[in-house]
Parts: C-alpha cells; sequence; structure tokens
C-alpha cells in the first residue's frame, strides 16, 4: 500500500472483525485460567431439640452424719490407768474390755466389807444365844411365880417369896428384850456389811471398764497412767454406725410441705439419697426416721434426722451429708442438654437454630439439673433446636451447617 493511500471499505470491515476475534480469543484464553472465587464453607454444628416431659422436682438439705448410738464411756471409780485392751477406731463388741483401773485398792476394800460382814453375823449368832439364855431364864422365873401365887395366898408361903419370884422374873424379861435388841442391832449390822460387800464388788468390777455397745471406738482421751475419776470426763466414746444417721435442717415451710408429703400414701416408701463431700452420691438409699420435737424460734428452721446403711461402717460421725430427696414433680418442663447452656457472669444463655439455618443467641433463665439435662423455666419453647456443639465461634445473625447432636449419655 501506498504512502498517504486511503483503506477502502471493505478493508476496514475485515480489520474491525480482525480485532474483535482477537479481543473474544484472548477473553476466552483468561477466563479459562482463572477460576470464579467462591465464599467460605458454613459452619458445622450439632444441634438438640428442645424436650418436654414431666420432671422430678428435688430439694437438697446440708447435713451432718451421726451415730445411730454414740456412747460415752466414762470412769466410775477414781484411780489410776493401767491398761488399754483396744485398738482406737476399731470395731469392739458389747462387754469388750476398753480399760483396765489398778484394782488393788478396791480388792481391799472387797475384803475388808467381807470381813465386816463376818463379824456382823457372829454378832447376831451370839444375840440369838443371849436370847435363848435370856428367854429359858425368864420362863424358869415366870413358872416361881406361878407357883408362888397360890402358897402366898394360902399363906403356905411368903409375900416376900412371891415379891422376889415376881421380881426376877420382870428382870429376866428386860434380859429378853434387851437381847433381842441386839439381834435387831446384829440384822442391822449384816445388812449394811452386806450392802458394804455388794459395794465394793461393785466398785471392783469398775475397774475393768468395758463397752456398752457393739460399735466402733474413738480414740481413748486418757493414757496408761493417768489418774481418772467420774469427773474426768469420756475416756472414749462408742458409735453404732450401721445404719447412720444424718441430721439436716429444712425451714418451716419446707417442714410443713414434706409432712403432707410424708402422712401420705407413700410417706413411708419416701426414699433419700446422700451426697458426699467428694460430690459422688452414695449407693445406698436413705429413709425418713425423725422430726425434732420443736422448731428453733430465732432461726425458723426444724432438724430432721435420716438413717442410711453403712456396710462396713464406710461413713464415720461428722462427715458432710447433704440429703436429696424428691419433693414434687415439674409438669411440661422443657430440657436441653448441659453442653447447650453458656454461663457469662451470672447469666445464661443458648444459641437457638432459626428454620432457616441462621443463629439466634437468646437469654434464658435456668432450673434445676436432670441427669446430662438442664431444665429452662424462660427462654425456650418446645421443639426449638439449640446449639450443643459448636456455639463458642458463633455470632448473632450467622448461617450455619446442623446436624444431629448424639448424646452418649443417654
Amino acid at each position: 500500500m501506498k504512502p498517504n493511500s486511503v483503506l477502502k471499505p471493505k478493508h476496514v470491515v475485515w480489520a474491525v472483525a480482525a480485532l474483535v476475534v482477537a479481543t473474544l480469543v484472548g477473553a476466552v484464553i483468561h477466563s479459562g485460567a482463572k477460576p470464579t472465587p467462591q465464599g467460605p464453607p458454613l459452619p458445622v454444628v450439632e444441634v438438640a431439640t428442645v424436650e418436654q416431659k414431666d420432671v422430678p422436682v428435688y430439694g437438697e438439705w446440708i447435713g451432718t452424719l451421726a451415730g445411730q448410738v454414740n456412747a460415752d464411756v466414762k470412769a466410775q471409780v477414781t484411780g489410776y490407768l493401767v491398761r488399754q485392751d483396744y485398738k482406737e477406731g476399731s470395731y469392739v463388741s458389747k462387754g469388750q474390755l476398753l480399760f483396765e483401773i489398778d484394782p488393788r485398792p478396791f480388792q481391799a476394800a472387797l475384803e475388808q466389807a467381807k470381813g465386816q460382814f463376818a463379824q456382823a453375823e457372829a454378832q447376831l449368832a451370839q444375840g440369838e444365844a443371849q436370847v435363848a439364855t435370856a428367854e429359858a431364864n425368864q420362863l424358869k422365873s415366870q413358872l416361881d411365880v406361878n407357883r408362888y401365887e397360890p402358897l402366898a395366898k394360902a399363906q403356905a408361903a411368903s409375900q416376900q417369896d412371891l415379891d422376889n419370884a415376881v421380881q426376877t422374873n420382870l428382870a429376866n424379861k428386860a434380859q429378853v428384850q434387851s437381847a433381842q435388841a441386839a439381834i435387831a442391832a446384829a440384822k442391822a449390822q449384816i445388812e449394811a456389811s452386806q450392802a458394804a460387800v455388794e459395794t465394793a464388788t461393785i466398785n471392783l468390777g469398775f475397774t475393768r471398764i468395758s463397752s456398752p455397745i457393739d460399735g466402733i471406738a474413738g480414740i481413748a482421751q486418757a493414757q496408761v497412767g493417768a489418774l481418772v475419776s467420774t469427773s474426768s470426763g469420756a475416756l472414749t466414746t462408742v458409735s453404732t454406725l450401721d445404719p447412720i444417721r444424718d441430721y439436716f435442717t429444712v425451714s418451716e415451710q419446707t417442714y410443713l410441705d414434706l409432712q403432707k408429703r410424708l402422712s401420705g400414701p407413700e410417706g413411708h416408701g419416701w426414699k433419700l439419697q446422700l451426697i458426699l463431700a467428694d460430690g459422688k452420691t452414695y449407693p445406698h438409699e436413705g429413709t425418713f426416721y425423725f422430726a425434732d420435737r420443736s422448731v428453733d424460734q430465732n432461726t425458723g428452721s426444724i432438724q430432721l434426722a435420716a438413717l442410711f446403711p453403712n456396710p462396713g461402717n464406710v461413713l464415720r460421725p461428722g462427715q458432710y451429708g447433704k440429703v436429696r430427696a424428691e419433693v414434687g414433680v415439674r409438669k411440661g418442663a422443657l430440657l436441653v442438654p448441659q453442653p447447650a447452656v453458656t454461663e457469662l457472669q451470672g447469666s445464661y444463655e443458648v444459641a437457638v437454630v432459626g428454620p432457616d439455618d441462621r443463629v439466634v443467641i437468646r437469654p434464658v433463665k435456668v432450673g434445676e439439673r436432670e441427669g446430662t439435662m438442664w431444665v429452662i423455666e424462660e427462654g425456650l419453647k418446645p421443639s426449638e433446636h439449640v446449639v450443643v456443639e459448636g456455639q463458642q465461634m458463633l455470632r448473632p445473625g450467622v448461617t450455619v451447617q446442623p446436624k444431629p447432636f448424639k448424646n452418649s449419655d443417654k
């Protein structure tokens, strides 16, 4: 083509077409090299349906364990301990020897009392002999009086002989009464001596201090060689532990509610649970035992007691023992798994997944726990879906990919 020459119209058309084709080819090549960008995947969460059913309502009260019988073992005589014959904290039987006080002074007192008793018996025997002699003398003198009376009337004997016989008889009667009084005194002395023997025997027996009941013996409060007496306090305590008592305190209003239940047909079968200090539930259920006679006017509460089986004497007096018992039934309660509820500064909330799979963070009011579930009093409706796993990073309004929650505890 010559310079400054003018293109013909058909040449212009072909040039434009070539440019369009080149542009389209370039666009196709670039579009095949770079794929269209996509958004991030939806978060996967596990959701559970809000359940509605009747659940039992439980009450819990703080309690303290105590022995069914707690016997304080005390000294009943004064003396020095010479022996401890039991292992502290071990099981002892009724009548088993626990301590022994030096018996020698009490053995001597017993021997002395026996000697006095024998002396009193000898005095009684001597008095009985004197009475027999006095009675014989009085009988003879009475016969003399009887013989002299008719003779004196007939003047066959002097009046002086009759008077002497009468005086002798009166003296002999006095001797009989004196001897009988001596016998009464001797008998009284025998009774006193016999009582002294019995007292000395009892005191000698008190030197051997035995367990009054079957149970667990506590720590010895006095050691061998110590001087003990009736004012020394308990040497140890023996407690019957099977069953064991649990004392707990309830308010007056709670007591009135419980009394209605206890007076009903199910009262005798009312089962109680024992929660120990480690938070675990004691494997043996207990039964209601008694209520105290009065309400404490200062606190408005009353003390109750429950009995729990204690095989092996595992539980001991003084342990913490929270009592838990069913006190009613909540009709149509709403329940969700416990992991679905998040606590934040004393308030509670759950993540609810709506029909459009969007998350709504909703505050709730929780009630008591029922196994692995939590009773929701306000904030949820039946059949709604709550997030159980994966709610930590969720924000209100985010869309999620829900899948069913598998509760392995059910």
